[in-house]
């Protein structure tokens, strides 16, 4: 009885957010980009379970070369034990493909920036009760396994994107090397992002409380970057048991078996532990840097408009007045109008004010009377007298 006396009850405020966000459902937006033939989109279907891609149609080699950079949406509505998430997957089929490969990621840059502007300006418009959140959370980058480490497009994908996305590079196809071949390719490949200065996700650190076992999981997830993954669709046997993986002849690739590929962490970090913290970072760092920018330019702008349209409604003048250093706007917008005071109230000034002010106000010239006629002499006068 003495507990229910000091139990309030804000305890239960978790369970509330719980259900509530369980009703609303939750939506993530995965980016998947590299070269043709990579394995994108069998990775895709291995990591939710579907088939994203059955009305996709396959170009051939000579439909490839003329083939620009192109940004397709797939959405679909999973549910799982109660819980709905819509996901939506971008894929940039032409991305890597063409001869020459100068900027294809732009359209890649101007895609997120437009997710970017269409929810900035969602949420700065009148009604803000449904605003569909398309912003990118994670981009897969697939990284290919026949070479030395990173190419230059790699490089160039990644520093473009890195300040927009949050990107978690994928060795795709691990099956075609070596346990060695992998872990040494996985070293260069991270040597390489830090030599280039690339900011790939960075996973949180673990508070202090958590147990060994999460720290311990937190540090493999870390150490498996690049994630050196296989995709599969098919179902094979193997040891009496059905499992999806690949079937070749000298033996079975299970996806899901850790000692073969990195798959299992790739799908647990995406989907288990990290997909409200690739939200989060999104909102609050690549958004916000977004939002923080648009506001400044929008400020400035309109700033310097009024600025210029004042001086030249009330004053006459061409030129603008330069900002104080240092003065917030409300000063700035003080002092223009002391200074319109000023020059309205200019030809009212008392005469010793025009004296000290002579540079601004010259003196008038002293006025020449046209010649008159000479006056009459005075001798008749004297004459007279």
């Amino acid at each position: 009885m003495d507990q229910d006396k000091e139990y309030v009850g804000f305890a239960t405020l978790p369970n509330q957010v719980h259900r509530k966000s369980v009703k609303k459902g939750f939506d993530f937006t995965l980016m998947v980009a590299g070269e043709s033939g990579l394995g994108k989109s069998t990775l895709v279907n291995s990591l939710f379970l579907t088939d994203l891609y059955k009305d996709r149609k396959l170009l051939n080699a000579e439909e490839r070369i003329t083939q620009t950079v192109e940004i397709t949406k797939h959405t679909v509505d999973i549910e799982e034990k109660g819980v709905k998430l819509k996901l939506t997957i971008v894929d940039t089929p032409g991305f890597g493909d063409a001869v020459n490969n100068t900027e294809c990621w732009k359209s890649v840059a101007d895609y997120i920036d437009q997710q970017f502007e269409q929810y900035f300006r969602d949420e700065s418009g009148l009604n803000r009760k449904n605003i569909q959140d398309n912003r990118v959370h994670c981009c897969l980058y697939f990284i290919s396994p026949f070479g030395h480490g990173l190419r230059p497009l790699d490089v160039e994908f990644m520093k473009a994107l890195h300040e927009k996305v949050n990107i978690v590079p994928v060795l795709a196809k691990a099956d075609t090397l070596t346990p060695t071949e992998v872990k040494r390719k996985k070293i260069k490949i991270r040597e390489e992002i830090e030599q280039y200065g690339i900011k790939i996700y960075q996973f949180p650190d673990c508070d202090s409380d958590e147990d060994e076992d999460f720290k311990q999981q937190d540090q493999e997830l870390k150490d498996c970057i690049p994630f050196a993954v296989i995709g599969s669709n098919t179902v094979v046997e193997a040891k009496g048991k059905r499992v999806r993986g690949r079937l070749y002849p000298w033996g079975i690739v299970e996806v899901e078996n850790p000692a073969h590929c990195d798959f299992v962490k790739l799908r647990n970090m995406l989907v288990r532990t990290h997909m409200q913290d690739l939200k989060d970072v999104t909102r609050e760092t690549h958004y916000e840097n977004y939002r923080a920018h648009c506001i400044q330019s929008m400020t400035r702008m309109v700033v310097k408009e009024r600025n210029r349209n004042k001086l030249t409604r009330e004053s006459g003048t061409d030129f603008p007045i330069p900002m104080v250093p240092g003065a917030t706007d409300t000063e700035t917008e003080k002092l223009i109008r002391e200074k319109d005071e000023e020059v309205r109230h200019s030809p009212c000034q008392k005469p010793h004010e025009q004296t000290q002010h002579h540079e601004q106000h010259p003196e008038p010239e002293p006025r020449v009377d046209p010649p008159s006629e000479p006056p009459p002499s005075a001798e008749p006068h004297s004459k007279g007298s």
